[in-house]
Formats: C-alpha cells, structure tokens, sequence
C-alpha cells in the first residue's frame, strides 16, 4: 500500500492528480453491493475515482476479482459473471461468463490470469478459460456452493457447501478427492488456504472455525485436523489468511472482523476490528499483510492498520450494503 496511508484517519491529504494516477497504477482496490454499482477507490486518499454503474435485473455483486496483472476486473452476479478492462475506463463489460443457472457466489483468478473458477446457489463448480470465456471443467458440488478457493500449486480447487461439506478437486485427474464435513448440516461459509499450501480453514454459520494441516506426499495428500474455534457468536461470512500466513482475519454478522495469530495452530485472538455498525461481508489483505479491507451492510469499506487495530480510511459512497471488495497492491515491477 502507498505510505501515505499511514496518516491519521481523520486528516485526508489535498487531491493531486498525478499522485492519483500513480497510485491507480500501482493500487486497485474496488467494491460493490446492493446498490448495483461498482467503485474504484484512491486507497490512500478515500476518493472514489470510477463508478460502474450495473443493469438493476443483475440484482447484486456478490464478489469480485481482480487480474494478477490488474487489467481486468471480474464481478461475480445473478447466474454470470462480467468482466471489464481497467486501464481502458471503459464501463461496458469486455467479456461474460454464462453457463450458471443460479447466483454465482465465489469467483478467483488463478496465479497466471488465464482461467478463472467460479462457484454458484446452482451447485456447480466451473473453471473458465479467460481467453474464450467457455467452460473448462465442470464439477457437481450436489449443493449450493458458498465459496471456491484455488491451491497455491494451481492445480487443486477447495470448495464449501451449503450442507457443511468442503471439497478438494483435482484438476489433472478431474475429480473430487477428500470431502470434509466437519459440522454436518452447518452450512460452511467460507474457506481459505494458506499461500504456502500447508493450511485450510473453514468457517461456517454457527461461528465456528474449522483447521486442517495439509500434508502433501508422493503417494496421497493427506489433511489433519489440528484445531476448531468458536471465532464469533453468529454467522461467519468470510474468513481470510493473511498471504505472510501468519494471520486469520474473520468477518461476521455480529458487525466485528477479528484477528487471529496462527502461530504454532493455536489460532490465538489477538485484536477486535471495530467500527462497522452492521454485518461485515468481505474483507482482503493488502499483499505485505500489514492491511485489510473489509465491506459492510453499513454501506461503507474500510481500511484497517493491522498493527494498531485502526480505521485508516473510510470509503463512504455505497448507497445499500456493501458486500464484495477486491484489493491488488502488488508491485509487478
């Protein structure tokens, strides 16, 4: 993230343009809600920059994408998902994902931008070539799928359901190899793995979060379950390893995110984030882990300094329930 982010929340520097135009290179951060509209954001600033505006039959943005090389961005709605060009400022959609009969509630890019997998309420798993837009593979998850993660190694998807069961897909074999219920019929939420292949955490709706060691090997990959947490009272909506591994951020539906240590797999609660006032549903790390951003029912994102557990901006704008963010920082120099 820029340094300037490291003001007080409460003083936001003068507009300059140029600044601006570096930052829109080197920081893409964006959010959308209810209120069908997409924005881009100054990170360090708080202006919103760019709106795209969407068609109301779309109903919402339930997640959103951003291309390793930040030229595209990938909004995941009701049955499709659209895709537009960043640099280009141009607000019609360049490409769109159709295949899907229900909402599409989990979208990712893999490492190289070449295909993006996708998960829906239709109970399906797809991975689509981002050259032709079409279908690559095709998995029957049985129930609604909530959210679809792709393994550091590129060549494994995990995936959540609905009843409470996580999946691992082989994508040189083509199939399902370990399903996971760990709390049957508790829906499971989220999941998300961690950047060096050794970590998977699930969080589901009761609050409770659920960890496995992955244990790679020639002959069979094998997941021990190390540890499981109350992290929150209600609903976990979204649970996030940070990409130093050594943090788990989780957001709930009791309006806080929380920070835990993952030091040793004892998952230990370090801070309270503080300061949405409704449902907290997104949340991404800046890529040196020291960030994070989250979205809320409140209508409003928010950037965090972790190491102080404080609000660093505010980006009001949203007119209805903020519930998807997407942040690419990294330095591709």
């Amino acid at each position: 993230m820029p340094s300037s982010q490291h003001t007080s929340h409460g003083t936001v520097p003068a507009y300059d343009a140029s600044q601006a135009q570096a930052t829109e290179m080197s920081v893409i951060l964006c959010t959308a809600g209810y209120d069908h509209s997409i924005r881009f954001w100054e990170a360090w600033s708080g202006i919103c920059y760019r709106q795209i505006p969407l068609q109301p039959q779309w109903k919402q943005v339930n997640r959103l994408a951003i291309s390793p090389d930040k030229s595209h961005l990938a909004a995941a709605g009701n049955a499709s998902v659209r895709i537009w060009d960043i640099p280009s400022m141009n607000n019609t959609p360049i490409a769109s994902l159709e295949g899907h009969t229900g909402n599409v509630t989990a979208l990712a890019y893999n490492q190289l931008g070449k295909w993006i997998v996708t998960g829906s309420e239709d109970g399906t798993v797809k991975v689509w070539d981002t050259r032709t837009s079409g279908v690559q593979r095709n998995y029957d998850h049985d129930h609604p799928v909530n959210d679809v993660v792709i393994h550091p190694n590129q060549g494994e998807l995990i995936s959540c359901d609905q009843t409470g069961s996580v999946k691992i897909w082989d994508l040189g074999e083509n199939t399902c190899t370990h399903e996971l219920v760990p709390d049957e019929d508790v829906a499971i939420r989220s999941v998300t793995i961690a950047s060096d292949g050794g970590t998977l955490v699930a969080g589901n709706d009761l609050g409770m979060c659920y960890v496995w060691q992955i244990n790679p090997s020639p002959e069979a990959q094998t997941l021990t379950p190390v540890t499981s947490f109350q992290a929150h009272p209600k609903y976990i909506t979204r649970c996030l390893l940070s990409p130093d591994t050594r943090h788990l951020a989780t957001c709930s539906a009791d309006s806080s995110v929380k920070i835990w240590s993952t030091a040793n797999f004892e998952y230990t609660h370090e801070k309270t984030l503080a300061g949405h006032q409704r449902w907290v549903w997104d949340a991404a790390f800046s890529a040196d882990s020291a960030y994070l951003v989250t979205t809320s029912s409140d209508h409003s994102a928010r950037l965090w300094d972790l190491a102080s557990g404080e609000t660093v901006r505010q980006y009001e704008g949203h007119h209805r329930a903020a519930v998807a963010c997407a942040l690419n920082d990294i330095n591709l120099a």
